[in-house]
């Protein structure tokens, strides 16, 4: 018996411990990237607690034109801007210190064209890939190991237009987003209406060599914005700004098919519209899309675990206007509306059982919100 009572005494610390460690973060930080041309001064990060889906405010960094998006290194210890300026784009680099919820400023380099929208990195923090909507073109910029930019190493140009003249009169790329075993990049053309495909090599000192296929086309002025993979890496999702649309793919090894479009729009909708963002529930079993203009929407789309296609749920209102980001919060219980063009953030509750938001009466009030980034809080 005392046998027993030593082996418990020993055991029961370390399963203790194994347990603690193994626990699911309960509050993480929210990064808000904005426009800075109204009220807001820069990015701004608030402590989000999973728990009850509450916010509060932790920081700003002032003084940087435009992040309007954003991404975070794997280790979350650098955060990485686009400055979207019409004519020499930039992209910044900052250390993030997740126990404050604190940014300092790095360095910035130029992006090799106007308008940059949309920047990633890849997971060992070798590059970074910036989309440059206004310019038409992608750049990549080594990052070197403080977490600092070099200048771009590649920029590629693209080429050509589509039908609609007004805002198809040359290449806008839109995103630019690794494959998740990241041996492909995907950077999107509103201009061109192609998904373009490039293989990846990440210790070359030009990483990018187009694929075979090297772009897939979608419906003509449908206009790209941004892919989503599914959690088992067998579909991609994309979403048409002009369409308003989700288009459905089988994804295998950098290749895209085709197999169904649904529409973010409800029967016999005339107005404006532009879908926004795509974003995929934690556990794989919802799809979110946002849409602008005169609808203000968040759709909701069961996924088919099998086979991948989408099945509608339910339109909610975003209860501000333009909803450009949102965010889902890695505990799969709640999301973030970030409404561009009326200064605020709407929470809600996400039923987990069929997908469905319900609002939950809070929202923050910022200047142009337009990227919502999380970050497990130290």
């Amino acid at each position: 018996m005392k046998k027993l009572v030593l082996i418990l005494s020993l055991v029961l610390p370390v399963l203790t411990y194994a347990q603690k460690k193994k626990a699911a973060p309960s509050s993480f930080d929210l990064l808000v990237g904005t426009y800075t041309t109204g009220k807001s001064k820069g990015i701004y990060v608030y402590r989000f607690y999973a728990e009850g889906g509450r916010l509060a405010y932790l920081n700003e960094i002032d003084d940087v034109a435009n992040p309007s998006y954003l991404c975070v290194s794997d280790n979350n210890k650098y955060v990485y801007a686009v400055n979207e300026l019409d004519k020499n784009g930039e992209v910044s680099s900052f250390t993030f210190d997740a126990k404050q919820g604190k940014l300092a400023f790095i360095n910035k380099q130029l992006t090799g064209g106007g308008g940059p929208c949309f920047v990633s990195v890849d997971k060992d923090q070798k590059n970074i890939f910036v989309a440059n909507y206004g310019g038409g073109s992608l750049a990549v910029l080594p990052v070197n190991k403080d977490g600092s930019l070099s200048r771009a190493s590649q920029v590629i140009q693209d080429e050509g237009h589509g039908v609609n003249k007004d805002r198809q009169e040359g290449p806008h790329v839109h995103m630019a987003q690794l494959s998740p075993d990241e041996k492909y990049l995907f950077y999107n053309d509103l201009g061109t209406d192609k998904i373009n495909i490039m293989r990846y090599h990440a210790s070359r000192p030009q990483p990018l060599t187009p694929a075979d296929p090297a772009f897939v086309s979608v419906k003509d002025g449908y206009g790209p914005r941004h892919i989503t993979f599914s959690n088992d890496k067998k579909h991609a999702y994309l979403i048409t700004e002009m369409g308003s649309a989700v288009i459905a793919y089988d994804y295998d090894n950098g290749k895209l098919k085709e197999k169904q479009t649904i529409t973010l729009l409800s029967n016999g909708f005339k107005g404006q519209t532009a879908g926004a963002a795509i974003h995929i529930s934690p556990d794989s079993r919802f799809l979110y899309a946002s849409n602008r203009l005169e609808t203000n929407e968040i759709s909701v789309f069961a996924i088919n675990q099998e086979t991948g296609e989408l099945t509608f749920v339910q339109r909610e209102g975003s209860f501000g206007k333009n909803p450009r980001d949102f965010a889902i919060d890695p505990s799969g219980n709640y999301m973030l509306v970030a409404n561009q063009s009326s200064d605020n953030i709407v929470l809600y509750k996400i039923n987990k059982a069929n997908g469905m938001l319900i609002r939950t009466g809070q929202t923050i009030e910022i200047g142009n919100p337009v990227c919502l980034k999380f970050v497990p809080a130290e």
